[in-house]
């Protein structure tokens, strides 16, 4: 199969060229090696993930630093946080762009042996999953035009997400190595995938006894994605108590396993819900752990939207990568029970989205956005509601819309 292009090349390159150190960060198996290597022969080529490499990495931080070629890509550095500190000094001797590349299937900024350790001297790119958009061969634009005011209604002539096809996209997930396989062969994939990382990973990031355990809260999240998080229910279920969960919890997101997705609020008001939205971030891990098919998109259409929304936000994260890393994510709730899926900011700028699995998209749809832009005021910039159907629409205000659902990956 033709390798995937991935937008955030572009990035990956820029930032080389002003920068001494730039690292990769995004799950295991996400394509990050895949990336690196294109950046051509000049980089020569280190894994962490070889035991004799790690030893000597481990053993003599500085003399393996002092040993690297003048260019060169250090993989899965995550497994070697002693080697930091020596490419700080060797950085700090020669500030020329573009000589480390660092790959890391752990969140080094989440870290704290590691956060700090090159700061002001590196550079973080992050690489999601593929997208949707990404697997089509297609741009992924579909937020750009929402950040430039570019989306138009289109009653007729748009292709409309076909609710098997939308089935298959959410259960693949994006992990290059699942969608390359047939549904029941990804479910396997899937599933050995979370053994390896509970086995090795955990331990890379975390003092965990039974990493085991950090899979269980990993099946749990995946049956309430797209909800409230609780941490109290979560450690009943558990049988753990809650600081136990939280650290789980840290765990999971250290390995971009989950994503918190914080409440909005323009002013602390005492009507918003407070709690953060839990995301599974791979769809395809999410369906396979909560044990749904494509076919149980009729029979279990509650639990296939929770984890369609989770889907929608991971789509727009990822093309936030190639389009705008400084947007922020959020959600929102009030007492009211009024809420909106997915909140985009850029500085005062506020964008709303909310995500629907029915074939229609009515006025009444818009409610969370409308609240949401009385919440900001002239800061409000627009909104979609994403739906199953075919035609684009404005619901009762023309600066928010009701959008396919296949605009995110044909656009």
């Amino acid at each position: 199969m033709k390798p995937y292009d991935r937008p955030l090349a572009a990035s990956l390159k820029g930032a080389l060229r002003d920068t001494p150190v730039v690292c990769l960060l995004g799950p295991r198996q996400s394509g990050k090696t895949t990336l690196v290597r294109t950046l051509g022969p000049r980089y020569a080529y280190v894994s962490f993930d070889d035991e004799a490499t790690l030893a000597f990495a481990q053993a003599d931080p500085a003399g393996f630093a002092a040993a690297l070629p003048e260019r060169v890509i250090l993989d899965e550095i995550q497994r070697v946080p002693e080697l930091l500190r020596a490419l700080k000094l060797a950085v700090d001797r020669d500030r020329r762009p573009g000589r480390f590349v660092l790959t890391g299937s752990a969140n080094l900024l989440l870290l704290p042996r590691l956060g700090d350790s090159l700061a002001g001297r590196m550079e973080v790119v992050s690489l999601q999953p593929l997208t949707a958009a990404e697997q089509a061969r297609a741009p992924g634009r579909f937020l750009a035009a929402l950040l430039a005011g570019r989306l138009r209604p289109s009653i007729a002539g748009l292709a409309p997400a076909k609710e098997q096809t939308l089935a298959a996209w959410i259960v693949a997930g994006g992990f290059p190595e699942a969608v390359a396989r047939p549904a029941a062969r990804a479910r396997a994939w899937h599933r050995e995938y979370l053994r390896a990382l509970m086995e090795r990973d955990v331990r890379d990031v975390a003092r965990v006894r039974d990493p085991a355990a950090v899979g269980r809260l990993l099946e749990l999240l995946a049956l309430r994605t797209g909800s409230l998080l609780n941490i109290s229910s979560l450690g009943n279920d558990l049988g753990v108590d809650r600081a136990t969960v939280e650290h789980y919890l840290a765990v999971c997101e250290r390995l971009y396993l989950v994503r918190r997705l914080p409440p909005w609020h323009r002013n602390p008001a005492s009507r918003l819900v407070k709690s953060p939205k839990v995301h599974v971030v791979d769809s395809g891990l999410a369906a396979t752990l909560a044990n749904l098919a494509e076919a149980d998109w009729i029979a279990q259409r509650d639990r296939f939207g929770r984890l369609l929304e989770s889907f929608v936000v991971q789509q727009l994260v990822a093309q936030a990568g190639w389009t705008d890393p400084d947007l922020r994510f959020w959600h929102y709730r009030d007492k009211d029970q009024v809420e909106v899926d997915l909140v985009i900011t850029r500085g005062r700028q506020t964008w709303g989205v909310e995500v629907k699995s029915a074939l229609t998209a009515t006025p009444a749809d818009g409610r969370g956005l409308r609240r949401l832009a009385e919440q900001c005021g002239a800061d409000y910039q627009g909104g979609v509601v994403f739906y199953a159907g075919d035609s684009a629409f404005a619901l009762g205000d023309r600066r928010n819309l009701a959008m396919p659902l296949a605009r995110l990956w044909d656009m």
